[in-house]
């Protein structure tokens, strides 16, 4: 399976924003963008780049998206492919489908600090879905579905430490969790506004559609 190795914040500066692909870290002090001479574009002269064209402009969106969610361009272009034959608005359909990614949904219920980690979870077998475990990062989730940890000690104290090093952090709306069982119920879909990065969906979707 295709992945990407190299260094994350080198994404962040790319973009100009940081992309939280550490967790936690990247809301401390500790982290690159917050320095001054790493919040530049990453490579030499940086600072010389003028304003990209049309086309830089509505590329930079689709590859904030991609790294944000951690999805490959195969990936991305199946969603999108889905979105536009959904019935509403197609940028909304495709963030509304990222958002309904199992290891989004993981990442945002509290059971793990990054979408990383709960990648990682998933695919070792910690997730369980409506009392089955699933191992694909990509599984869709629906109203009504029950996320949970595996009823191991090994699980449970995993999903207990990410808890706490967030800071048992309150989940969106669109889910309801429950800290001592370790579960979470998706209570509704999400919407455009639970989307946590400033992202301009039309320049996706004109890129895209050619």
């Amino acid at each position: 399976m295709s992945r990407y190795i190299g260094p994350v914040c080198r994404q962040c500066r790319r973009e100009g924003i940081k992309l939280m692909l550490k967790g936690i870290r990247c809301e401390t002090a500790k982290c690159p963008m917050e320095k001054q001479w790493r919040s530049n574009p990453p490579g030499m002269h940086a600072w010389r780049r003028g304003k990209g064209s049309g086309y830089a402009l509505r590329l930079r969106e689709k590859q904030k998206v991609k790294r944000f969610y951690g999805v490959l361009e195969k990936q991305f272009m199946l969603l999108f492919r889905q979105a536009e034959r959904s019935k509403e608005n197609t940028g909304t359909a495709m963030l509304q489908l990222l958002e309904r990614r199992l290891d989004n949904v993981v990442c945002k219920a509290g059971f793990a600090p990054s979408r990383k980690s709960a990648r990682v979870m998933i695919t070792q077998g910690h997730i369980y879905v409506n009392g089955r475990r699933v191992d694909r990062p990509s599984f869709m989730i629906n109203v009504g579905d029950k996320i949970s940890v595996k009823p191991s000690d090994k699980s449970r104290a995993l999903a207990k430490r990410h808890l706490e090093l967030i800071g048992d952090r309150p989940p969106q709306p669109w889910i309801q969790r429950d800290s001592e069982r370790l579960e979470a119920v998706v209570v509704t879909l999400p919407s455009r506004d639970d989307v946590q990065i400033p992202v301009e969906e039309q320049l996706i979707v004109e890129m895209c559609s050619r």
